[in-house]
């Protein structure tokens, strides 16, 4: 595999108790992780303290790294003004979180937008807040990666790069999830390159727009292969996360204001048999790009 990426998931997309999640990573032989739910607790709910007694000698145990802290910031109402200060308190801990795991990047979103208003009039606002969100991030020197998510003000291309330009700080990038942007009706290829200059860290997740469900990456009209092959021809140097979200997961009705267990397709998959078909799909995604490189190569 190219020495350029390094694959990491959302672990708790296999089980809520985190010594599962590690076994399981380990014996995959994936070393790193995006740390999200641990033990039924989502990582916003922690303390420092928490993390350092109970967290982290577990990661050193099973040899797995962090690569990202798969945060709650952002995933409010806009107009949330007392969620808008509770988050600030809670992102200054996840920052410190952050530096304990020695990882830099901390996945956050852009507000969910009120039922039936027009996103964009929201616009001021929320770069307002993501601007406050980013001036802590610089503090602590860590990357606030935004992810493209339904429901919220960046979920398609156009807002995500309005974002990224007015909130410019090298403090604030982009996530690149496939899966949302196909569930928001939009093109990832016209997205990706929209983006492509400050997306610095992509999740491994597919759709497919008829059902609009989530589908084994590669299967769905995310067009997974075909970018990843631009980005590695690009020069692309980081972290493929899995997220699979091919089975019923405990932490799945935090992720969303409807029910999401309609966009899983095949609802009768456990999170162990999910995670690994989606790392095997990506593993042979890689492959097939490395052999077509060296065709190239020698043509």
């Amino acid at each position: 595999m190219n020495p350029n990426l390094l694959i990491s998931g959302f672990s708790d997309e296999i089980s809520s108790d985190f010594d599962i999640q590690l076994e399981t990573v380990a014996k995959l032989g994936i070393k790193y992780i995006s740390l999200r739910g641990i033990d039924g607790r989502n990582i916003g709910d922690f303390s420092i303290e928490d993390i350092r007694r109970t967290v982290l000698p577990r990661l050193q145990k099973a040899g797995i790294g962090v690569s990202s802290i798969g945060s709650p910031i952002g995933k409010i109402f806009i107009n949330d003004e007392a969620g808008f200060l509770e988050q600030r308190r809670m992102l200054e801990v996840i920052c410190q979180i952050s530096i304990l795991l020695d990882c830099k990047y901390i996945r956050v979103f852009s507000f969910y937008i009120p039922n039936g208003e027009e996103p964009d009039r929201f616009g001021e606002d929320v770069v307002r807040k993501l601007k406050e969100f980013t001036a802590i991030a610089e503090k602590y020197d860590v990357i606030l990666l935004h992810e493209n998510e339904k429901d919220i003000y960046g979920d398609i291309g156009r807002r995500c790069a309005e974002i990224l330009e007015k909130v410019d700080s090298e403090n604030f990038k982009a996530i690149f999830d496939f899966a949302n942007f196909v569930q928001c009706g939009e093109n990832t290829q016209d997205c990706y390159n929209l983006l492509k200059d400050d997306v610095m860290y992509i999740h491994i997740k597919d759709a497919v727009t008829k059902r609009n469900q989530n589908v084994l990456c590669g299967t769905g009209d995310g067009r997974i292969p075909e970018i990843l092959s631009r980005l590695i021809d690009e020069g692309y140097k980081g972290f493929l996360t899995l997220e699979p979200h091919l089975a019923r997961f405990d932490s799945l009705k935090d992720l969303e204001l409807e029910d999401a267990m309609w966009f899983i397709e095949n609802k009768g998959l456990d999170g162990k048999s999910g995670y690994k078909l989606q790392y095997e799909a990506l593993l042979k995604i890689l492959e097939k790009i490395d052999n077509e490189e060296r065709l190239a190569w020698k043509k």
